[in-house]
C-alpha cells in the first residue's frame, strides 16, 4: 500500500470515529459540554440552555444531531442549544437521573430544569424554547430575580432535624410530603450532598417538607426504615408507613424536580370544611389566596340528599383547582348571620357564594348558577383577579355551631296543651256556670 493510500486510510478512520464517538464536531453549533465547564455554561448561565444528554452508539441519537445543530442555529442569540456526552460522563449524567438517551432538559436561570418530551423537529424544539424564556421574561417584569447574590449572611436550613422524639408527630402523623435523608457524618457523598440538600430544601420551603436523619445518634431510626447505606433519601407520601427511596441525581436541580413531580403524586384529597368557629375562618380563610364561602340552604329545604349534592358539587370543583392556593368553607343559612350580611347574601336565596379574600378585605359574589361548570368560570375569573370586587367593611363575626350530623333535620313539634291549661284556674266549673 503507498503512503498516499495509508495517509487516506487514517484520514477516514480518525473522521469515522469522530462521527460516531463524537456526533458534534469543533465546528458545530451546539454548545459541547463537560463536567469542567457544566456550571458555568449551563447552571451559572443567564439564559435559558437545552441541553441534550446522548450517547453516541445511540441510534436516536445520531438522528437527532441534524436536527439539534439546525436548532442550535435557529436559535441562536436567544437561547444556548448544548449537548453533553453522558456515556463519557456517567456521573454527570447521573446527578440529573439520566437513564435513556436522548434526554432533553432545559435549563431556566433559578429554577430546576424540565424535560422536554416533544416531537423531535426543529419547530416544536424551538417553540418549547420560547415558552420558558417568556416564562423568564414574565417572572423578571413581576419583580422576580433570578440572578445569584453574594450575600454573606448564612441562609437558614429549611431542612427539618429529624430524631426518634419527634419523627411520628412531624412526618408520619403529617399530610404533608416529606423526604428525609439519612446520613452519617463522616460519609463523603453525604457531605457533597449536604450544601445541595439544603439549597434544594429552602427553594421548596412551604410545598415539600424536607428532613434529615443523623443516624450515627439515630440507630433505631435507622433500623426501622432499614437504612443500611449512606445517603439514603426516602419518599414520605400519601402512605407514611411505606416510603420509597429516591434514586435521581444529587444534586438541588434534580431533587426540587422529582419533589414537585412527587407533590402532585401525593397531593391530598381536597377538603369543603363546615364553618363552625372563628378558628375554622382563620385557619382555612386566613392563609388562602382565595377563600370560597358557600351557604347552603336550610336541612329543611335541601334534606341530606340534597346538601350531600352541594357538597359534592363543592368537592368537584376544589379537585379541578387544588393545585391553586384557594380553600373552601361552607355554612348553612342562618348560621353565620353576621357573615351573611357583611357578604350580602340571603337577600336572594340559598345557596349562594362568596370569593373571600381576607387579607385584602374584598369579596365578590357568585351571580350565576349554583352549579359545576358556573362555579369553575366564577373561581377562574376570581384567580384572575375578579370583576366586580365589593369591600368587606369588616371582620365579620363568626358564631360557634354545632357541626352538621349528617341527618335530615328534625322538625320540632309543639306540645298539644288543653284549654284548661291554657287558661288555668279561670275556666269556669260546671256548677259556676
Amino acid at each position: 500500500m503507498g503512503r498516499s493510500s495509508i495517509l487516506s486510510a487514517i484520514i477516514f478512520l480518525f473522521a469515522l470515529f469522530a462521527s460516531t464517538d463524537g456526533l458534534y464536531g469543533p465546528s458545530s453549533p451546539v454548545l459541547q459540554l463537560t463536567p469542567s465547564n457544566f456550571k458555568s455554561k449551563v447552571l451559572d448561565s443567564n439564559r435559558v440552555v437545552l441541553v441534550e444528554f446522548f450517547a453516541p452508539w445511540c441510534g436516536h441519537c445520531k438522528a437527532l444531531t441534524p436536527i439539534w445543530e439546525k436548532a442550535a442555529t435557529v436559535l441562536k442569540g436567544v437561547a444556548t442549544v448544548a449537548a453533553l456526552d453522558a456515556d463519557a460522563h456517567k456521573s454527570l449524567a447521573q446527578e440529573y437521573g439520566i437513564k435513556g438517551f436522548p434526554t432533553i432538559k432545559v435549563f431556566a436561570p433559578g429554577k430546576p430544569p424540565v424535560d422536554y418530551s416533544g416531537a423531535r423537529d426543529v419547530k416544536p424544539i424551538a417553540e418549547f424554547a420560547l415558552q420558558q424564556i417568556k416564562q423568564l421574561l414574565k417572572d423578571r417584569l413581576n419583580g422576580k430575580t433570578t440572578e445569584k447574590t453574594s450575600d454573606k449572611t448564612e441562609q437558614p436550613n429549611a431542612s427539618v432535624e429529624l430524631t426518634y422524639r419527634n419523627f411520628d408527630d412531624s412526618v408520619i402523623k403529617s399530610k404533608d410530603l416529606w423526604i428525609v435523608e439519612f446520613f452519617a457524618p463522616w460519609c463523603g457523598h453525604c457531605k457533597k450532598l449536604a450544601p445541595e440538600w439544603k439549597k434544594a430544601a429552602n427553594n421548596l420551603k412551604g410545598k415539600v417538607k424536607f428532613g434529615h436523619v443523623n443516624c450515627d445518634e439515630e440507630k433505631s431510626l435507622m433500623a426501622r426504615f432499614n437504612v443500611q447505606s449512606f445517603p439514603t433519601i426516602l419518599v414520605f407520601g400519601a402512605d407514611k408507613d411505606t416510603p420509597t427511596p429516591y434514586e435521581g441525581g444529587r444534586v438541588a436541580s434534580a431533587i426540587e424536580s422529582f419533589a414537585l413531580e412527587q407533590l402532585e403524586t401525593n397531593m391530598a384529597p381536597p377538603e369543603v370544611t363546615e364553618l363552625t368557629s372563628a378558628a375554622v375562618l382563620e385557619e382555612k380563610c386566613g392563609p388562602a389566596a382565595i377563600c370560597f364561602v358557600a351557604f347552603l340552604p336550610d336541612i329543611l329545604d335541601s334534606k341530606a340528599d340534597g346538601r350531600n349534592r352541594y357538597l359534592q358539587q363543592l368537592l368537584t370543583v376544589a379537585e379541578k383547582f387544588k393545585r391553586m392556593p384557594y380553600s373552601y368553607v361552607w355554612a348553612a343559612a342562618g348560621k353565620q348571620l353576621d357573615l351573611e350580611k357583611h357578604v350580602g347574601v340571603g337577600g336572594y336565596g340559598y345557596p349562594a357564594m362568596v370569593a373571600l379574600n381576607l387579607k385584602k378585605g374584598a369579596y365578590a359574589p357568585l351571580r350565576s348558577a349554583f352549579e359545576v361548570d358556573q362555579i369553575i368560570e366564577f373561581i377562574k375569573e376570581a384567580g384572575r383577579g375578579g370583576k366586580g370586587n365589593l369591600p368587606l367593611a369588616s371582620t365579620p363575626t363568626i358564631e360557634t355551631t354545632e357541626p352538621w350530623d349528617g341527618q335530615d333535620g328534625q322538625v320540632m313539634e309543639e306540645d298539644e296543651f288543653s284549654l284548661e291549661e291554657l287558661m288555668g284556674d279561670d275556666t269556669p266549673t260546671k256548677d259556676e256556670q
